[in-house]
């Protein structure tokens, strides 16, 4: 019999395949229960990824720029390293209003007409899924609106003049993009003060509303960035409290039951549990990055560009994941291992290529110079900044 090779370096040391590569059974039951948790572990991740990347910004949020729900956080220019998000733009500028509809009800999020500056971006559930796109690219088609957010125990018929967006969640949060003309000290202020014009109020204050709270992160240390350890499961369990469950999620009840997490229970995994989902973390992250390396298309034949998006994750960015015969949480799992926020309408007011290797096949080195050209141009010369695949 062919050997079964496991490249589980984390769990190796714990945990024993042999038996069953041998086709045997497993040697005690104890082993056999270790052997469920990790497993589970490695697929609660790749599921989860979503929620505990969003709960990584909200955590952040609170804890470093002393923010709170219902309030939009902002930078007042052009980000730096001190920003720890997954991969944002350095050419323009961010605001992040951060809901929940759970104790004041549903949320309206104004965005203002492009007439002295335009928004980009999308307002999206706890799940990162993809409520509405904004802007001139969005619903609105840059004439500005009243987006109401709905919850899920939301009853009866939304108000006339909203743009109504039931959510499947009680939190989410919107990614927005202050588009800025260039790089000038006046621009990028006129950009700031333009994005300042969002409003976000719940809507039993709409006839009176309140003034925006706008809390500058700009110069703090913003970190949300994953981390796979044991805190990956304190993220996900948070979610698992605060929300309800989702019928198409229903399966993993049972599943993170195994790893100690239960709605309604604190999240308290015990001596013998820790260490292997400290492991399972880094396995999956593992796996993460070996698919990061290897599932994107290249856009154009002999070239290493390629959309960052697995193709079931396009083919559902407008469906909230979902088609009667679908669920891509794979792909859903590789887009927010390296990145954050979704689109509605791909292509519509923004469009990525990414390259993560040179013209030989070796990957890009952040310490490193490359020159970038294409055909019939002259070439420019790029330095890579180094980003944060690993955390």
């Amino acid at each position: 019999m062919t050997r079964i090779q496991f490249a589980i370096p984390a769990l190796a040391a714990m945990v024993s395949f042999s038996a069953v590569a041998q086709g045997q059974s497993p040697s005690t039951a104890s082993d056999l229960v270790d052997r469920t948790i990790a497993r589970r572990a490695v697929e609660a991740v790749n599921w989860g990824i979503p929620a505990v990347n969003y709960d990584r910004m909200v955590q952040a949020m609170i804890r470093d720029a002393k923010g709170d729900f219902n309030q939009i956080v902002y930078w007042s220019g052009f980000l730096d390293s001190k920003n720890q998000t997954l991969t944002p733009n350095p050419d323009t500028i961010y605001f992040k209003p951060f809901f929940n509809t759970k104790d004041v009800g549903p949320i309206v999020l104004e965005i203002p007409p492009a007439d002295d500056g335009s928004i980009t971006g999308t307002i999206m559930d706890s799940w990162q899924a993809a409520l509405e796109d904004v802007g001139p690219a969005g619903v609105d088609k840059g004439k500005g609106g009243k987006y109401l957010i709905l919850p899920p125990d939301f009853k009866g018929d939304a108000p006339a003049g909203y743009i109504a967006l039931p959510s499947m969640t009680y939190q989410g949060y919107a990614l927005l993009r202050s588009i800025v003309k260039s790089n000038s000290d006046a621009d990028v202020a006129k950009a700031v003060a333009y994005g300042r014009r969002i409003k976000l109020y719940p809507l039993s204050q709409a006839a009176n509303p309140p003034k925006t709270t706008f809390v500058d992160a700009a110069g703090i240390v913003f970190d949300s960035t994953i981390p796979y350890d044991l805190r990956f499961f304190q993220s996900l369990d948070r979610m698992v409290q605060a929300e309800p469950w989702l019928e198409r999620d229903k399966v993993m009840i049972d599943m993170l039951k195994s790893i100690a997490i239960e709605k309604g229970k604190p999240f308290n995994p015990d001596d013998r549990t820790k260490p292997l989902l400290e492991a399972a973390a880094k396995e999956a992250q593992a796996w993460l990055n070996l698919r990061f390396d290897t599932v994107f298309v290249p856009y154009f034949e002999g070239a290493r560009w390629a959309v960052p998006a697995a193709p079931g994750l396009v083919e559902t960015s407008a469906t909230f994941y979902e088609t009667p015969d679908s669920y891509p949480i794979d792909a859903r799992a590789l887009t927010d291992y390296w990145a954050f926020s979704t689109v509605k309408h791909l292509g519509a007011g923004q469009f990525y290529l990414m390259g993560s290797k040179d013209r030989q096949g070796q990957p890009l080195e952040g310490g490193s110079h490359y020159r970038l050209g294409r055909p019939g141009e002259c070439a420019v010369v790029a330095i890579l900044v180094g980003g944060g695949l690993q955390p």
